[in-house]
C-alpha cells in the first residue's frame, strides 16, 4: 500500500466512538463488542466515576438521557442540580450512586428518534474494568490489538469532588498491560491539566480534544480557537500526542450545511508532530452535509463514505464513528487510493 498523507505514513484508524454507537445503545458492552466485530482498530471509552471510586463508562456524568434511572422510584431522591463546568445540570448523576446501585440500572438510546428504542433495557453500565477485560480476552486471539481509547470526563470537577481519574485510570491500564509509547491505547480530554498530570507520570499517549467553541473548561482564559493555532499546537505537543478536533475545525461547513473548503488545521498539527483524529462520523441524514435537507428523512441513512473521503483528502490519521460498519470500508477504500 502507497504510504499515506498522514503523520506516520500509516493508513488512518477508524475509532468506534462509544462502540457500535449508531446500532446498540452507547457504552455498553454489547456496543463495544459489535464494533469489535466489525473490525474496529479502537473502542471509545468515555469515564465517569461513582460515588466509590469506580471507573465507568457513561457519556456523562448525568445518566437520565442514557440510562433508566427516571423510571426507578427508590432513586426518585437522588434527582437533583448540580454545576457541572460552570453550567447548571439537572438530573442523577454516577457519584451519588455506588457501582452496585449502578449496575441495577438499564441502558437506553440516547437519540430514540433517529436510531429507534429495540435494545433499550437490554444491557448494564460497564466498568473501565469490564471493557479492559473484553479487549484482554478478544486480543489473545489476535496478531494486532484492539486499542482502547479512554476519555476522562469532566476531571476538573471530579478531582475538585475528591474522586480524581488519574490514580485508578492509569492503575487499571497498568494492570492489563498498557505500557509505553507503542501501547494500543489513547488517553484524551478537553481539559489541559489533567492531561498534563497523566503525562508527568505515564508515557502513554495523550489526545487533546478541541471544539470548534469555547475553550477547556479548567483554563478559561484559553480558547480552542487559539490552541488550534500554529503557535498553539506546538504548545500542545509538549504534553501531548495528537489532537481531536471538531471535525468542523478540519473542514467547515457552509451557510446550507454542504462540507467547504478544508482549513490548515491537519497540516499545522502535523507539521507540530501531532496526530489528527477528528470526531464525529455518522451515517444518519440529520448529520451529515446534505445542504438543503428539506423532504430528507432525517433518520435515513445517507452517503456517510462520501464525507469521510473528503477529510481523509486532508491527511487525517483516524476518526470517530458511530458505524464502524460503514466507516472501515470507506476508509479502507480512501487509504488504496
Amino acid at each position: 500500500m502507497a504510504r499515506q498523507p498522514t503523520l506516520d505514513g500509516q493508513p488512518p484508524i477508524v475509532i468506534a466512538h462509544r462502540g457500535a454507537s449508531g446500532e446498540r445503545p452507547e457504552h455498553t458492552l454489547a456496543s463495544y463488542a459489535l464494533a469489535i466485530e466489525q473490525g474496529a482498530d479502537f473502542i471509545e471509552p468515555d469515564l465517569v466515576l461513582t460515588k466509590d471510586g469506580v471507573l465507568v463508562a457513561r457519556h456523562e456524568n448525568e445518566i437520565s438521557e442514557t440510562t433508566d434511572v427516571a423510571d426507578r422510584p427508590e432513586f426518585a431522591d437522588r434527582k437533583t442540580t448540580k454545576m457541572i463546568d460552570g453550567k447548571a445540570v439537572t438530573g442523577w448523576f454516577t457519584e451519588d450512586f455506588t457501582l452496585v446501585e449502578l449496575k441495577t440500572l438499564r441502558a437506553k438510546e440516547r437519540i430514540p428518534r433517529l436510531r429507534g428504542t429495540a435494545h433499550d433495557g437490554e444491557y448494564e453500565i460497564p466498568t473501565f474494568e469490564e471493557i479492559l477485560d473484553l479487549l484482554a480476552r478478544v486480543n489473545m486471539e489476535r496478531e494486532h490489538p484492539v486499542g482502547v481509547y479512554p476519555e476522562t470526563k469532566h476531571p476538573g470537577y471530579f478531582a475538585a469532588i475528591g474522586l480524581p481519574h488519574e490514580a485508578p485510570l492509569l492503575a487499571l491500564l497498568e494492570k492489563y498491560g498498557y505500557r509505553g509509547r507503542k501501547a494500543p491505547v489513547f488517553i484524551q480530554s478537553f481539559e489541559v491539566g489533567n492531561l498534563k498530570a497523566i503525562r508527568a507520570k505515564s508515557d502513554l499517549p495523550l489526545i487533546q480534544l478541541m471544539d470548534d467553541e469555547g475553550g477547556p473548561a479548567d483554563d478559561p482564559r484559553t480558547s480552542y480557537a487559539a490552541m488550534a493555532s500554529p503557535a498553539g499546537l506546538k504548545a500542545v505537543a509538549v504534553y501531548a500526542d495528537g489532537i481531536g478536533p471538531n471535525k468542523a475545525m478540519v473542514i467547515p461547513r457552509g451557510a446550507l450545511g454542504t462540507l467547504g473548503d478544508p482549513t490548515s488545521l491537519v497540516r499545522d498539527a502535523h507539521a507540530a508532530g501531532l496526530k489528527v483524529h477528528p470526531w464525529t462520523f455518522r451515517r444518519e441524514n440529520y448529520f451529515l452535509p446534505l445542504g438543503d435537507k428539506s423532504g430528507i428523512n432525517p433518520a435515513g441513512h445517507g452517503d456517510l463514505a462520501a464525507e469521510i473521503a473528503a477529510y481523509l483528502a486532508t491527511g487525517i490519521d483516524g476518526l470517530f464513528s458511530d458505524n464502524p460498519r460503514e466507516a472501515i470500508p470507506a476508509v479502507k477504500e480512501g487509504a488504496s487510493r
